[in-house]
């Protein structure tokens, strides 16, 4: 466990073409230590937030006064006027390292004990240049503001490049934190910077080893997470951040499999400036294998994610990090499932204390409404039949899990999708023998790729970018970024419709460790995924490609009532 304290290469594959390229007891239950104070460098993306409410609610007093006055008989209806909004900076809020609860009294902090020698947590991340070849002012942080790594200084005022300036990166490779960091980086031109990072956590002993990786979070107002479990030997910590100078009171809606949870002290959960609060699960609701939240703050926007972990007896099962997914909706894709031999699984999870330890999907309906949902399995070579037929119903108002045993063994995309909104998430995992180690990993519902995603590696082990296509062709261009800044060669994997591609990510391109890739995707809807897995160990972990920056956004200013 980790101590307390501060311290391509194409290659040919499958789908129409693949390529091996370098590619959070009650709510005063629980708080991290060291995570106080207030953080003056992720101030940016507030003081954005603040000149957008400026624009709008000067443009509404334009209004008031303009239907005050007398209306011409020829007046004539206009058309909403959109105001461009100055863009903030890009914050991603990265997760601390996985700690073990020591006995947790209600009504105070949760004490950590770590007893792992090997854990280690790092954070990656990559900041692109602009247009014009300059690397906008980025860092990356504590929570609290303290500073750990200055990626690139404010560049001024940005000048009119004389040619097309090459693409440069300013990154941070593999820094080592022991608390909730933060990489934001300024806007420039009045666009948003486009940036990405990752923390990966590993452990080879002690009760929490395994992988655990998550993407570095963007603060929103409205967070869905699904994959919780607080039964029997489970642990789940929802971890709440406020990088914002703004205090967030956050209330959580708890959805079980037999219905909507009424958890008191689920309301009005106060999170300060620059500091994580820490919400011991089983405290709000015990002994819920299947466990869905919806966080909804007022004030700042936080970023939510839930440490996970299993314990069957003295047998470490694992731990992951479950980050928010989109929000519900009649369509959910989730990419990067990477399924085991279905018999010797099956065998598994016969055994007492197991029956988590398999592939599977889970639905969260949070309307009255039952969900009838449709589930597709997109592997390397197109559709596989899901056993049972792919047609659930999914009870409103509650969370409904759907086994993927039997399918093949093989790397997946699945697609679900009704006429009811709900949320959705997929589990997998790794390890096949009861007496050993096992581990598991949450790949969330995701968002249709764009152009520019910067999608950040952690190094080491066997990583992979695993694309879904559900419905027709789509083009992914992934371009490597190295340790050095450099942005190499671009691969391109053109994926046939209703197929998975897998893309091995090499230790190296022209002899500099490769840092992550920018991922930009054309044609019909494609999803993606980092898959990461260790040779030799049960250990795997799932990152989602995250939406790609926003640029200079514009609001509509409606007119009338």
């Amino acid at each position: 466990m980790h101590k307390d304290g501060n311290d391509g290469v194409p290659q040919e594959g499958t789908a129409d073409h693949e390529a091996d390229h370098a590619g959070e007891a009650a709510p005063e239950a629980a708080r991290l230590k060291g995570l106080t104070g207030r953080g003056r460098a992720v101030r940016g993306t507030v003081a954005g937030l603040a000149s957008a409410v400026v624009i709008v609610a000067a443009a509404g007093s334009l209004v008031a006064a303009a239907s005050m006055g007398p209306q011409s008989a020829g007046s004539r209806t206009l058309e909403a006027p959109l105001a461009a909004v100055p863009a903030g900076s890009n914050v991603g809020i990265c997760p601390g390292p996985a700690r073990l609860l020591e006995g947790t009294p209600v009504g105070t902090d949760p004490q950590f004990s770590p007893e792992s020698a090997t854990a280690r947590t790092l954070v990656s991340g990559a900041v692109l240049s602009t247009n014009a070849g300059v690397l906008p002012g980025s860092r990356l942080a504590e929570l609290n503001g303290n500073p750990l790594v200055e990626i690139a200084k404010d560049p001024g005022s940005p000048t009119a490049a004389t040619a097309p300036p090459a693409l440069l990166a300013g990154v941070v490779s593999e820094r080592s934190v022991d608390s909730v960091s933060v990489l934001s980086a300024d806007a420039a031109g009045n666009q948003q910077a486009t940036a990405g990072g990752v923390m990966s956590y590993t452990a080879t002993d002690g009760d929490l080893q395994g992988l655990a990786a998550a993407g570095c979070q963007a603060p929103s107002n409205d967070l869905w997470l699904v994959g919780a479990n607080t039964s029997l030997g489970r642990t789940a910590v929802l971890n709440l951040s406020n990088a914002s100078s703004t205090p967030a009171t956050v209330s959580l809606d708890l959805y079980g499999a037999e219905g909507q949870i009424q958890a008191p002290g689920s309301r009005g959960l106060l999170v300060a400036p620059g500091t994580t609060r820490s919400i011991v699960l089983a405290g709000l609701a015990p002994g819920q294998a299947k466990l869905s939240i919806h966080a909804r703050s007022a004030g700042g926007p936080v970023t939510a994610v839930v440490q996970q972990s299993v314990l069957r007896g003295l047998t470490p099962g694992g731990v992951d990090f479950i980050v928010p997914g989109a929000a519900p909706a009649t369509r959910q894709v989730m990419s990067g499932l990477d399924i085991q031999d279905p018999a010797s699984a099956k065998a598994l999870t016969a055994k007492q204390g197991f029956a988590d330890a398999a592939a599977a999907l889970q639905l969260a309906v949070p309307g009255p409404a039952d969900a009838v949902v449709e589930i597709k399995l997109y592997g390397r070579d197109g559709q596989k039949a899901l056993p049972g037929g792919g047609v659930v119903t999914a009870k409103g108002g509650s969370v409904t899990e759907v086994s993927l045993a039997g399918v093949p063994a093989g790397q997946y995309t699945v697609a679900a999708s009704s006429d009811v909104s709900f949320a959705a998430a997929a589990r997998v995992t790794r390890g096949l023998k009861s007496d050993g180690a096992t581990d598991f990993a949450w790949s969330p519902s995701s968002a249709r790729l764009g152009s520019q995603h910067v999608v950040a590696v952690p190094r080491g082990g066997e990583r992979y970018l695993v694309f879904g296509a559900p419905e027709d062709r789509a083009k992914i261009t992934y371009t490597p970024i190295t340790a050095d800044g450099k942005v190499r060669s671009a691969a391109a994997a053109d994926i046939a419709g209703g197929t998975t591609a897998v893309i091995k990510v090499p230790a190296e391109v022209a002899d500099s460790a490769v840092l992550g890739y920018v991922v930009s995707a054309s044609g019909d809807a494609a999803y993606g995924t980092v898959l990461l897995e260790q040779d030799g160990r049960a250990d795997i972990g799932a990152v989602a490609v995250a939406p790609g920056a926003a640029g200079q956004e514009q609001v509509a200013v409606k007119l009338g009532y």
